[in-house]
C-alpha cells in the first residue's frame, strides 16, 4: 500500500507551481515599491496585509500619484470583489459534507491561483480538506512574502538593465491562472467562460478595466446559474 502524505503537507506540495510563479512577480513588486519610495519594511508590510497580487502594483500607482487613501482602498476592493465568490464556489464543489469550520482563516489565502489549484484538485477526485487548504494557501503566501522581501532588499534599480524580463514578469500571474483553469476545462463550462470573457472585454473597452472585471464576473456567474 502506497503511503499517503498528511493533508497539510499535500497542500504545500500542491502549492509548488504557484510558489514558482509568485516569487518572481513578488520580487518585481518589491523592486517597484522601493523604486516608488517605500522602504523595504513598508514594501513587505504591503504584501503582508494586502496580499492582492497585481492589485498591489495598482496600489503603488495610486498612492504615489497622490490619490486619497479612501479612494485607493475602494478601488482595490472593487477590483478584488470576485474573491467573495471563490469560497462559496469552492464549497459547492466540495459538497455539503465538507467542513468549513476554519474557513475564516484559510479563506485569507484564497487567491485566484490557489482557488484554481483547489478547484482542479476537487475535479480530479481529491477529497476536500481544510488542512490541505491551509498548506496550499501558506505555500503561496510565504512565496509572495519572500519574493517581496528579496526584491525590496535588491532595490529599485534591480531590473533596470533587464526591460524584457521586467515586462514579462507582469504577464506571469494571468498566465499562471489561465494554465490552472485550462487544466480543469470541460465542454460544459465553455459557454460560461465565453460569456464572461466577452462581457469583460466589452466592459473594459466601453467603461473601464475594473468595471469590465466586475461585469464579466457577474455575467459568468449568472450564466452558470442559468445552465445548472
Amino acid at each position: 500500500m502506497t503511503p499517503t502524505r498528511p493533508p497539510f503537507l499535500d497542500g504545500l506540495v500542491a502549492s509548488l507551481p504557484i510558489v514558482m510563479g509568485y516569487f518572481p512577480i513578488a520580487f518585481s513588486f518589491g523592486v517597484a515599491a522601493t523604486r516608488a519610495g517605500f522602504s523595504a519594511p513598508e514594501a513587505l508590510l504591503l504584501s503582508l496585509i494586502i496580499y492582492a497580487g497585481a492589485s498591489q502594483f495598482l496600489a503603488l500607482a495610486l498612492l504615489t500619484s497622490g490619490a486619497p487613501v479612501l479612494v485607493s482602498a475602494f478601488t482595490l476592493i472593487a477590483m478584488n470583489l470576485r474573491h467573495v465568490l471563490y469560497g462559496p464556489a469552492l464549497m459547492r464543489e466540495a459538497g455539503r459534507e465538507a467542513s468549513a469550520r476554519h474557513a475564516w482563516a484559510w479563506a485569507f489565502g484564497l487567491t485566484d491561483e490557489v482557488f484554481g489549484q483547489a478547484l482542479g484538485s476537487l475535479a480530479r477526485g481529491q477529497k476536500f480538506s481544510e488542512a490541505h487548504m491551509f498548506g496550499l494557501g501558506l505555500g503561496a503566501y510565504a512565496s509572495w512574502l519572500a519574493g517581496t522581501a528579496v526584491g525590496a532588499v535588491a532595490g529599485g534599480g534591480a531590473l533596470e538593465g533587464w526591460p524584457a524580463l521586467s515586462a514579462g514578469l507582469g504577464f506571469m500571474l494571468p498566465a499562471l491562472f489561465l494554465a490552472l483553469l485550462l487544466s480543469i476545462l470541460s465542454r460544459r463550462q465553455l459557454p460560461v467562460i465565453a460569456v464572461a470573457g466577452v462581457v469583460t472585454v466589452v466592459g473594459t473597452i466601453v467603461i473601464s478595466g475594473t468595471s469590465g472585471i466586475l461585469l464579466g464576473m457577474l455575467a459568468g456567474a449568472m450564466t452558470g446559474l442559468i445552465r445548472r
